[in-house]
Order: structure tokens, then C-alpha cells, then sequence
């Protein structure tokens, strides 16, 4: 299958700090492509070079065969984004907002209006089309900078964090209609720092930390390598962690368990009756758990054996990732 997005050795710096030390990555055509990693991991940067909005410092990087540097005009025509946060007007209603880029986008009057409608049909806004923005909740703000990534058709759409500061109804919605894009034949890369997105939306995973790649793969692919069951414990009370995590390592010979920031401990399981030696010392201790059990393995997982740490999901600072 031919590559929509194409980068080999991509390497970008600013200063002395190297944000993109050559990666290589491809999207193919009506997928979602997934950037993964924590902060100040390259994500924001390699959208940037993509859409022809910073130039790489080496390696290549293509759209439709069209390189992001030699044919910018060309991978412009081809390509949406959709920013961290809504880059919309709230002194404008959502129909208003819609017109004023089609309009810039050189349609005329009539065909502006007619995309603005389509898009809010579309996005389920039709009851809102005409209320200012500043009143829309912030699903609704979202579905509206998608709309309006995609008043000139692009055949490729980049999402950078789309779903940041959303609560889960809201960021249900845009998954939704991210879902809906990809049925229609659009290519996607989305960012995201949130694993359980990354899991529900990208066919293929490319993860990202200090600017380098460190897996590829689709999602079960990559939990597969990180392989077996999980045991995963939580203490009901903090001081009690360590406890937990020094009667788990006495119990999970040759496994070293990784404690994350909520409090779960979690430890490779080899072997299930694992999950009944440990039941019986917290009772013969004393130690009361919140959860207790045997499951496999997630992004979650996936991440903390790449990274050795937990996945962050503070709201990034644009300007920070590029200037680091």
C-alpha cells in the first residue's frame, strides 16, 4: 500500500537542544497514524515540519510524494490541521466562523455557505450554527476547529492534542468524529499523550521520547512484546506503598514491580498463582487493597517498560516542546 506521509532521518534543533534526532515514520492512506509520547518528546515538532510551518534541519519528509520543504505550495493543498487548542473566533457564531476560511480560502460567496452548512450538519451543531462560539461548551469548540480543518477537503489531516483539557464526554465526541473522518478515506496523524485515545483511534503507533523513536507498531503489537499477564495491586491506603511494593518483590522472584503515580503497582505474572500468594500475605499483614488482580497488558504498560515511567497527561505548552 503507498504511503500518504513519508519521513526518513527527520532531525530538527533548536539551539542546542535537538527536538527531532531522525525518525522515520509512515502513515497510510484512510489510517490513523498515532504520535506518542510524553511532553517535549518530539510530537508538536514533527507536525510542525509536516505542515510545512518549520523546516527540518535533515533527513525528508513528504506528503503525497510532495517534500515538505522543495513542494510546500503542493503539501498545503493536501493537508488540515488542528492545533493543541480551538483556534476559533468566539465573537462569531459557528456558520460565521466556517464562512470567514472558506472565504479565505478563495470560495465564493455561495459555495462558502454552503460548506459552512455541510460542516455543521456534519458535526452536530446545526442547533448551535448561529450562537457565538464564546457560549459553546468545549466539545462543542472542538468539533468546530475540526470543521474547519476541513473546509478545503484535505485528503491528510493533522491533529495535534485534540482532545486536551476535554472531559470524557466531550473528548467521546471528537473520537467520534475522527472515526467518521477516517470512514471517508481522510488520512490522520494525531499526537496525544492520552494512551486510552491512542488505543481507541490509531491503527499504527509510533513512539516517541527525547525526539527519537523508540517503537513502532499497531497497538496489540506493541503490547504483545511487552507480553503476559499483570499483576496489578493497589494499596487503600498511601502509607502502606511501601509495604505493598516490598512484599511483591519478595513474592514476584526475578521481576522488578514499577509503582505509577495513582498508587497501582504493577509486576510480570509468569505465573497466575502469583495472584493468590500475594492475596494471602496482604491478608496475613493487614493490608487492605483497593484492587487486586490479573490482567493484560496496556498502552499504559506499553509505555512505562519503553520509558521506565508513567505516560504525563498535564496539557502541554506548545512553545515549551518546540523550544526544548
Amino acid at each position: 500500500m503507498e504511503s500518504v506521509i513519508q519521513v526518513d532521518g527527520l532531525v530538527k534543533k533548536f539551539g542546542e537542544t535537538t527536538a527531532l534526532a531522525g525518525i522515520d515514520l509512515v502513515a497510510r492512506p484512510g489510517q490513523v497514524l498515532g504520535l506518542l509520547g510524553p511532553n517535549g518528546s518530539g510530537k508538536t515538532t514533527t507536525v510542525r515540519v509536516l505542515a510545512t510551518l518549520l523546516r527540518p534541519d535533515g533527513g525528508s519528509a513528504s506528503v503525497f510524494g510532495h517534500d515538505v520543504v522543495a513542494d510546500a505550495d503542493a503539501v498545503r493543498r493536501r493537508i488540515g490541521l488542528t492545533g493543541q487548542y480551538a483556534a476559533v473566533d468566539e465573537a462569531l457564531s459557528g456558520t460565521d466562523n466556517l464562512v470567514l476560511i472558506a472565504r479565505l480560502l478563495d470560495l465564493s460567496r455561495s459555495d462558502s455557505r454552503r460548506r459552512a452548512a455541510e460542516l455543521i450538519e456534519r458535526f452536530g451543531l446545526a442547533d448551535a450554527a448561529k450562537r457565538k462560539v464564546r457560549t459553546y461548551s468545549g466539545g462543542m469548540r472542538r468539533r468546530l476547529d475540526l470543521a474547519a480543518s476541513l473546509i478545503g477537503r484535505p485528503d491528510v489531516l493533522f491533529l495535534d492534542e485534540p482532545t486536551t483539557g476535554l472531559d470524557p464526554r466531550h473528548r467521546n465526541e471528537v473520537w467520534d468524529s475522527v472515526r467518521a473522518l477516517t470512514a471517508d478515506g481522510v488520512t490522520v496523524l494525531l499526537t496525544t499523550q492520552y494512551l486510552e485515545e491512542a488505543d481507541q483511534l490509531a491503527d499504527d503507533l509510533v513512539v516517541l521520547d527525547h525526539g527519537s523513536v523508540i517503537a513502532a507498531g499497531t497497538p496489540a503489537t506493541l503490547k504483545a512484546e511487552v507480553g503476559g499477564q499483570l499483576l496489578h495491586v493497589r494499596p487503600m491506603h498511601r502509607a502502606d506503598r511501601d509495604a505493598v511494593t516490598a512484599l511483591v518483590t519478595e513474592l514476584a522472584t526475578g521481576q522488578t514491580p514499577e509503582m505509577d503515580a495513582s498508587g497501582e503497582l504493577v509486576v510480570a505474572a509468569a505465573d497466575a498463582a502469583l495472584l493468590a500468594r500475594v492475596g494471602a500475605r496482604l491478608d496475613a499483614e493487614g493490608i487492605t487493597v483497593a484492587e487486586l488482580g490479573l490482567r493484560l497488558p496496556s498502552l499504559d504498560d506499553v509505555f512505562m517498560t519503553l520509558t521506565g515511567r508513567p505516560a504525563s497527561t498535564d496539557p502541554i505548552d506548545d512553545t515549551a516542546e518546540v523550544a526544548a
